[in-house]
């Protein structure tokens, strides 16, 4: 397998991840705060990149004064997206923040072209809106509209999206420094640390904190803790990464809107929702915007190198 198709994979994978990772974030939000649920969820996906480190199993290759280099990158993710994400839920609502969220792909674009200097032909361009399109169509049929809820929601949402693009760009650029694996430990072990002294401060503060850990007394939310650790955090971040060290910013960007599909597709077999006519155009939009990202802009970017490849 190839390199490319390898990360195509990573992204179609952490895509599969992160849609199934929505029900599992509803069923732990039924026992614990959106604040807690966070410091679990990277207290986990900390433990289980330490495990394989400490065994010697994996090997890390950075140095620790080389580490202060991705700290701007580990602000962007997971500290500013989710912090962000998460004060703007509370003032907005899900399907607004799926409107805004879906435009990542867009900012992610343009900054890759801006900082990155990634080449993009109009094909490209016009797949990337392409599956936007399809992710915000979904959205809309369901009702939801941009400017509903409170502006400052709108804004925190806004702010998270381009956090997580700030990332995708930024984290293009380091894997060529840093090996993928050294940045994906350093995504678990910042997310541990901010969101438990977040969690662990605000208890202290309302004088709960023997209700820290009486989550774990549910089934439910250890099990969705431990997908949303291991899988939804840790993996996906691994996945994130080894994709970005060998595709563009801009094109992996576009597999994040799978997600969305996978989510419907999820909810439909799990959570009896109901699947309409409009779920199906814009899974048709989204599968499209993504192969003509990946595929019919690189072939028409091929042809236009193929006579400067010639005459070197």
């Amino acid at each position: 397998m190839s390199p490319t198709h390898k990360a195509i994979t990573a992204a179609i994978l952490n895509a599969i991840i992160v849609g199934l990772s929505f029900i599992f974030v509803k069923m732990a939000l039924t026992v614990a705060s959106p604040i807690d649920t966070l410091a679990h969820r990277f207290t986990f996906a900390f433990v289980a990149a330490t495990i394989p480190v400490l065994f010697g199993w994996v090997r890390l290759t950075i140095k620790p004064k080389e580490m202060a280099a991705l700290l701007p990158l580990t602000l962007l993710y997971p500290t500013l997206f989710f912090a962000l994400q998460t004060f703007g839920l509370v003032y907005t609502s899900s399907s607004e923040a799926g409107i805004i969220q879906a435009t990542v792909p867009i900012f992610t674009l343009l900054m890759a072209t801006f900082f990155l200097r990634e080449t993009s032909s109009w094909l490209k361009i016009a797949s990337t809106f392409l599956s936007v399109a399809g992710v915000i169509y979904i959205f809309v049929m369901k009702g939801a509209t941009v400017g509903a809820g409170n502006g400052i929601g709108t804004v925190l949402i806004l702010l998270s999206a381009l956090s997580l693009a700030g990332y995708s760009v930024l984290a293009r650029k380091m894997t060529r420094s840093f090996h993928y694996i050294d940045i994906t430990y350093m995504v678990s072990v910042i997310g541990f640390l901010f969101f438990n002294v977040w969690a662990v401060t605000r208890h202290i503060a309302d004088g709960t904190m023997n209700q820290f850990f009486t989550p774990f007394q549910s089934p439910i939310f250890v099990v969705s803790v431990l997908f949303l650790g291991i899988l939804s955090s840790l993996v996906t971040s691994f996945l994130n990464n080894f994709a970005l060290s060998k595709m563009e910013a801009s094109k992996l960007s576009v597999f994040n809107n799978l997600s969305t599909l996978v989510t419907v597709v999820a909810g439909t077999m799990f959570l009896q929702e109901h699947l309409a006519l409009y779920h199906v155009i814009g899974a048709v939009l989204i599968v499209a915007g993504v192969i003509g990202t990946n595929y019919l802009g690189a072939k028409t970017f091929r042809k236009k190198m193929k006579p400067t490849s010639e005459s070197i």
